[in-house]
């Protein structure tokens, strides 16, 4: 049988591809609020602030969890922890630029956890102290986020040194 639609460009190819819900896009983007958009991998996490624009969305903050190592963090980037205070550290990025609004979690069409890595995230954004809609069932245990979960002697010691690092920021 000969393909007669070899040659045509589907209009919603990101759909296609299982990259982008669009009906979920169009909810987060009617709510006006600005968007903490948050990504895993195995090895990190990404959290973005992100406005609509007409143009194509414009980026407020962002933050990687390999960024905690210049702020004296040497455990493992793709935990509960790092994840935690990846959230605390965007949070407080956003906070230093004056920002005053409230905020909509985006985390795409990764599959959700209640207690896993996206809502350790989603803590530490709501900690550093910007108004996210979210309830607190979701949010993991406060031992998994001070890092007594994890087998690598004085791993609470080193979290607690880089939160306060990271609330000293300016």
């Amino acid at each position: 049988m000969k393909n007669r639609n070899k040659n045509r460009v589907f209009r919603f190819n990101r759909r296609i591809r299982k990259q982008t819900d669009y009906q979920l896009r169009l909810r987060l983007l009617k709510s006006n609020l600005t968007r903490a958009v948050i990504r895993k991998s195995n090895n990190n996490i990404l959290i973005q602030f992100v406005d609509y624009n007409l143009k194509g969305d414009k980026i407020l903050i962002s933050a990687k969890s390999v960024d905690l190592k210049s702020l004296g963090y040497t455990l493992h980037t793709g935990n509960v922890s790092a994840a935690y205070l990846t959230g605390l550290l965007a949070g407080k990025k956003l906070l230093n630029t004056k920002f005053k609004g409230d905020c909509i979690v985006d985390l795409g069409l990764q599959s959700s956890l209640y207690g896993g890595r996206l809502y350790a995230a989603v803590k530490g954004i709501v900690d550093s102290g910007v108004n996210l809609r979210v309830s607190d069932v979701v949010f993991p245990t406060e031992d998994r986020i001070n890092g007594k979960h994890l087998s690598v002697k004085d791993a609470d010691k080193i979290i607690e040194k880089t939160k306060k690092a990271i609330e000293g920021l300016k």
